[in-house]
């Protein structure tokens, strides 16, 4: 694994925060829903909005869905297989509230003006701030143009310290053991970590259910980065979560792998259920 140092000093963008939202459209809306999302909300709702750098859109197929786990007191899915589109945005470092003060406001003027799609259901719509990074590159692409850059997939993982163990603790065993097997010689090539921000007046406000509550204070959502499909490198979260079980440590309390969608199709859409 290479070392965490700052990859691009000369380069002064950086993400600071970050909008996880995901999804399921009613059954048999699917199109509809993929249609609306990518060709109105997608840039509606968050891109043109001030500060935010990037955006992309995965997708949970049934076979992704059932190699989600836990089954059971899911962090992020309750029940484990709900959420089927999943977007993602970066916002940059030190807009957090103005951006997201333009997107509670925006929202709700796009609902008032008839551009909503009712017919969905949101599975985890949260706000994160960034903590750090990880990369199996001494020179990677940094997590800045990671949503650009067009991995095949991306695995969503939720670390929460056993009680007693403090986060530092934690942490230092992700660096120094749980990571590198994960990146060792195949297609996981970064990871992201983030903590919730708690629902205030600019979550609680929206003219929807935003679905299960921010994962808790002391817990981590880890975005990892993929070049290949997430099937054929997903026992390597598998064994990342039973490694931290056996460490004493903390435990995975969601995993979630996802396909980039195809943008421009509907494909994956007739494949959710």
């Amino acid at each position: 694994m290479a070392q965490p140092d700052d990859q691009n000093p000369s380069h002064p963008i950086r993400v600071g925060s970050m909008l996880y939202t995901l999804v399921d459209p009613d059954h048999g809306r699917e199109v509809a829903y993929n249609r609306w999302y990518e060709r109105d909300h997608f840039y509606g709702g968050c891109m043109s909005g001030p500060w935010c750098l990037a955006g992309s859109r995965w997708v949970a197929t049934r076979e992704l869905k059932d190699l989600r786990f836990p089954t059971q007191a899911n962090s992020v899915s309750d029940p484990a297989d709900r959420g089927s589109y999943l977007a993602i945005y970066w916002v940059e470092d030190g807009h957090h509230d103005d951006h997201f003060a333009w997107g509670a406001e925006q929202v709700v003027r796009l609902y008032k003006a008839g551009r909503g799609f009712q017919e969905r259901r949101h599975a985890h719509t949260v706000l994160y701030r960034r903590k750090d990074d990880h990369y199996r590159d001494v020179d990677p692409v940094p997590v800045e143009l990671a949503l650009d850059h067009h991995y095949a997939g991306i695995a969503s993982v939720v670390v929460e310290p056993t009680d007693g163990v403090s986060t530092d603790a934690l942490a230092t065993w992700i660096r120094d053991e749980g990571l590198p097997p994960v990146f060792a010689d195949g297609p996981v090539a970064s990871c992201s970590s983030w903590s919730a921000v708690p629902r205030d007046d600019m979550t609680s406000n929206a003219p929807m259910d935003l679905g299960s509550p921010p994962i808790g204070p002391d817990a981590t959502l880890q975005v990892f980065f993929l070049e290949d499909d997430p099937r054929s490198c997903w026992e390597r979260f598998v064994g990342y979560a039973r490694r931290l079980d056996a460490s004493g440590l903390g435990r995975v309390t969601s995993a979630a792998p996802f396909f980039r969608t195809v943008v421009g199709t509907d494909r994956y859409a007739d494949e959710l259920w």
